[in-house]
């Protein structure tokens, strides 16, 4: 998998901080799998020093990976949210000094303002997922979905996708922080139909 770059519309109560331990907390949460096919096993972890509960977070996110709209529409890719034991993948909430440090490493430049997406690790920024992005208009909970859905989908083997016409949904795949080009922002893979919101492909 290689690394990818993703920034992530109403700033929440809590409060961004710069620098936090640089050490996680992993949610003590487990749940059922959700679709079928390939079940990926997945943990949530929080930076100290965020002010972020990390069942909290574990809630929203297993929340998104399970919703009708979400990549298990497709049939063939499922999720589980552990706690403990083999895992496919780690979704962690961190702050920018943190976020710029993991994906650093990675040779990705994320300037304190950006999500990554390296090696098995989901990095969200905090900033992003606390004010969201002005290019997203719409509830805080929407961009933190497309966050989700836009980082699992690279590892699930999806690219970059651009805008398929004006006034048409954005697809989660596209990266709408760069703007919508006439798109509408949408934080879904695809709509309540079961159908895909495909846009062209993009190098």
């Amino acid at each position: 998998m290689s690394p990818s770059l993703s920034p992530s519309p109403k700033a929440s109560t809590h409060r961004v901080v710069k620098s936090g331990t640089g050490e996680f907390s992993t949610a003590a949460a487990n749940g059922g799998p959700v679709g079928t096919g390939t079940i990926r096993r997945y943990s949530v972890q929080v930076e100290g020093g965020t002010g972020i509960p990390a069942a909290e977070a574990a809630k929203e996110i297993a929340g998104v990976l399970g919703d009708r709209r979400g990549w298990t529409a497709n049939g063939r890719d499922g999720f589980q949210l552990v706690s403990s034991g083999p895992r496919d993948f780690e979704v962690k909430i961190a702050t920018p000094d943190t976020v710029d440090r993991i994906c650093g490493a990675a040779g990705l430049h994320t300037r304190g303002e950006v999500n990554c997406n390296v090696g098995d690790q989901v990095i969200v920024n905090l900033k992003r997922w606390l004010t969201g992005s002005p290019q997203f208009p719409g509830p805080l909970h929407e961009y933190r979905a497309l966050i989700i859905n836009h980082e699992v989908g690279h590892r699930i083997g999806h690219g970059h996708e651009g805008c398929p016409g004006p006034g048409r949904p954005a697809p989660a795949m596209m990266q709408q922080i760069d703007g919508l080009h006439g798109c509408e922002a949408n934080a879904w893979p695809y709509d309540e139909k079961g159908v895909y919101l495909q846009g062209p492909g993009v190098p």
